[in-house]
């Protein structure tokens, strides 16, 4: 979300959408974005800034203190508003997202500065870390909300992870492919370990051979432009009876859109790929195609009240569309 606000950002999501979620606000700077998120939440394995951002490091430092305060305050609005709403205890579903274990790997230093994504042993710690700090979070959140809580993890990066392209410390400092078939390993057992419902999110081209090696897995993905692959893996992953969490909700404001037009797309959609479309309101939850963080606070509002509004005609009687 926008603004550096925990309690403004909190309201709007609580407030406008049946599947709220725990915010991000990067716009408070370091130990505020995903990665510093995902920080706070590892277990043992404490990370610093380096020259060209973060870094893993011997010891705690300033900045996992401010990520983990950062942290705490969102939880403390959200049990705030939860409890005045009297939705503590009520079982609602809530989500938590946090970078994936191959986005931090790619994006975070050793302490020579090489990607941690060089040293498949720190990659694996990296997994067994993250498996642990988000099992532990997830039931936090679970024990003051009283709440269902779904995972989603962020993969922005996992594409370039499995075709080789993250970039090196230096042009001799070869980075290897990591094959999909050990991502995908690395992820279910992450999953499992944690023990809630997930959901897989990558911001850029939907790695379909991914997907499918994570039956039981709901998929976020960006369905603005679907090619001829897409519609027919969808109807694989909804066939097989997975989520499709589908952003189809622009990021940034566009005062064309309304959520009746998102609806009957969805529907056109479904009709492309032949499916029934009972399965829009039974296997698809409708959500902006990306992070709202680069939108105005307005536009923000707007796309969460036309998600939350596009969801609810689907809810309905999807064959009337």
């Amino acid at each position: 979300m926008p603004g550096e606000s925990a309690r403004d950002a909190a309201a709007v999501v609580n407030g406008e959408l049946d599947l709220a979620h725990l915010v991000e606000l990067p716009g408070r700077g370091l130990g505020a974005d995903m990665i510093g998120r995902m920080a706070a939440i590892l277990v043992d394995l404490p990370m610093d800034t380096g020259t060209w951002g973060y870094r893993l490091a011997p010891r705690g430092s300033r900045l996992m203190r401010r990520a983990a305060d950062l942290l705490r305050e969102d939880l403390d609005m959200v049990e705030e508003l939860w409890e005045t709403a009297g939705f503590v205890g009520s079982g609602r579903p809530f989500k938590i997202q946090v970078a994936g274990p191959f986005t931090m790997a790619a994006s975070v230093e050793l302490a020579g500065g090489h990607k941690v994504l060089r040293d498949r042993g720190a990659v694996r710690d990296l997994v067994d870390s993250g498996a642990e700090g988000l099992r532990n979070h997830a039931d936090e959140v679970s024990r003051r909300l009283g709440a269902q809580v779904v995972v989603q993890i962020d993969e922005p990066l996992v594409g370039d992870v499995i075709d080789g392209r993250i970039k090196p410390l230096t042009r001799f400092d070869v980075i290897e492919p990591v094959a999909v078939t050990e991502v995908a390993e690395a992820l279910g057992a992450m999953i499992e370990q944690v023990g809630r419902p997930a959901i897989l999110h990558n911001c850029g081209r939907t790695r379909w051979d991914l997907v499918r090696r994570l039956p039981g897995v709901a998929l976020s993905a960006d369905l603005t432009a679907p090619t001829a692959t897409d519609l027919d893996e969808i109807g694989a992953l909804i066939d097989r009876g997975d989520v499709l969490v589908a952003g189809v909700v622009p990021t940034t404001g566009d005062r064309r859109v309304h959520a009746d037009a998102v609806a009957t797309g969805l529907a056109t959609l479904t009709d492309r790929i032949g499916l029934n479309r009972k399965v829009l309101r039974d296997n698809v939850i409708v959500t902006p195609t990306c992070g709202l963080a680069g939108a105005s606070a307005q536009w923000a509002t707007t796309a969460l009240k036309i998600s939350a509004k596009a969801g609810q005609l689907l809810a309905g009687d999807p064959t009337a569309l």
